[in-house]
């Protein structure tokens, strides 16, 4: 296995390199002084700051671009065996690895190194524990996979030895990962065209905590069913969170203010401890915070830091983002493309000043789309009114086997849901603003580019 060491910089090729993970990555090692070059379909901001940062990025992915100067090359998933690059690397016969290895080599170079996982939250979460580290001043290193504010970016790279980043489940790479503090948020069933089934998921995860060494923290959410099975016989120090079950962190008087930003007396062991306030909204949040906490208190930050960093966390770009009014119209994006969190996000707004509530949603993958089906429609239930958009494929083809057509017929047979379809991007935006009336919220929603139409309305009008 090639080795990462930051006292050894070399000259490492990236694949795909525009992408907000391996952007991030590629941005840590720059400042680490390793020379970096790499390429990409298209150019985005995150190619142009990479190259502001000292960066070689080639716009087209050509064999040419592996030069014989290069010591390593990553890429993702998305780069297959015929790739040219690809091809080129493998008869220079130079060293490769994906980006979660990538990013597993790069944790072994802090002595804190701190991983969040879990079906739904990681970003947000991680984000949260990020300011409550930069609150604390530990001057931390952070990739982060969505754009905070307070860092300008996704990438914070850090002089101390505390590394904080996402880790993600899907084709299990998280298991490359070697942190001392994990946190696992949720397990849910996800990625359906990876994983078979919700066990197979648990066991993942299982896996995920056994690579904690024994004197390692895992932070887990003590509500989710299968606990048991990602627990059992595990030798670190194990805490809980949550707030239906007698867990470790819990919250009591939990109220919300007028926009459904949370607030909270913490309770830790049954023992009340320090009050919070949160300037992001709904329960989900609140239990995001408590894994956060926890996390905080096993690096011993005094509580008024940690209260400071979680009051100042207002959400991450495509989380619950307001965007803008327009015809007194409030307009927010948020990124959530899974029934849990679309039903997170849509009873959250629920206490955000509003007359009716328009979700716009877009769904993610046609795999993700025909498993879920149902709780889709039943998630969206809880909007006045629905709008829904095609499938964006990501990285899938389509089959035929399904559409948004068969989350409109459910919502309408067994919800009497007022629902609709549009396929055209300006058609939808024209829609809205002739159907949407003053005081009234609109949502986009979804992890694809379905946030352009809120954008355009804003824009245009």
């Amino acid at each position: 296995m090639f080795k990462i060491n930051f006292n050894e910089p070399i000259h490492i090729h990236f694949i795909g390199i525009g992408g907000i993970s391996m952007s991030g990555l590629a941005e840590i090692l720059l400042k680490e002084n390793f020379t970096v070059s790499g390429s990409d379909r298209s150019s985005s901001t995150m190619t142009d700051h990479l190259i502001q940062c000292g960066a070689k990025v080639t716009i087209g992915q050509r064999a040419e671009n592996i030069t014989d100067d290069i010591d390593l090359v990553v890429y993702t998933a998305a780069i297959h065996p015929d790739n040219e690059e690809f091809q080129a690397v493998v008869e220079k016969k130079i060293p490769m690895m994906t980006r979660a290895c990538l990013l597993g080599q790069m944790m072994k170079n802090y002595k804190i190194p701190i991983a969040v996982s879990g079906t739904h939250g990681k970003t947000t979460t991680t984000s949260m524990i990020s300011e409550v580290l930069m609150k604390a001043d530990l001057d931390p290193t952070i990739s982060v996979g969505g754009i905070l504010d307070s860092i300008g970016g996704n990438i914070r790279v850090g002089n101390s030895p505390v590394f904080i980043t996402e880790a993600c489940e899907y084709t299990n790479s998280f298991l490359e990962f070697f942190p001392t503090i994990s946190v696992i948020l949720n397990v849910e069933e996800d990625h359906m065209d990876f994983f078979h089934n919700i066990e197979e998921i648990r066991t993942s995860f299982h896996e995920f905590a056994k690579k904690l060494p024994d004197n390692g923290l895992l932070v887990v959410n003590g509500d989710m069913e299968g606990l048991s099975t990602i627990t059992e016989n595990l030798s670190c120090r194990i805490k809980t969170f949550g707030l239906e079950k007698p867990c470790n962190y819990t919250a009591s008087n939990i109220q919300y203010n007028l926009l459904g930003n949370g607030s909270y007396d913490l309770v830790i062991d049954g023992t009340p401890s320090f009050h919070v306030e949160l300037s992001v909204p709904g329960a989900h949040n609140i239990l995001n915070s408590l894994s956060a906490i926890a996390v905080a208190l096993e690096l011993e930050i005094p509580s008024e830091q940690i209260q400071a960093g979680l009051l100042a966390f207002g959400g991450t770009k495509r989380r619950f983002e307001y965007k803008g009014k327009v015809n007194d119209i409030t307009i927010i994006d948020d990124y959530a493309h899974h029934p849990t969190e679309i039903k997170a996000t849509l009873t959250s707004a629920k206490n955000y000043p509003h007359h009716e509530l328009w979700c716009v949603f877009q769904p993610h993958t046609y795999t993700r789309t025909k498993a879920f089906l149902h709780d889709f429609a039943e998630a969206l239930s809880h909007a006045d009114h629905i709008l829904l958009l095609d499938i964006y494929a990501a990285r899938e083809k389509n089959t035929g086997e399904v559409s948004s057509n068969d989350i409109l017929r459910i919502l309408k047979e067994e919800y009497h849901a007022d629902v609709y379809y549009e396929s055209d991007f300006i058609k939808a935006e024209q829609f809205l603003l002739s159907h949407c009336q003053k005081e009234d919220l609109l949502i986009t929603m979804g992890a694809g580019n379905v946030v352009e139409i809120g954008e355009n309305i804003l824009k245009n009008n």
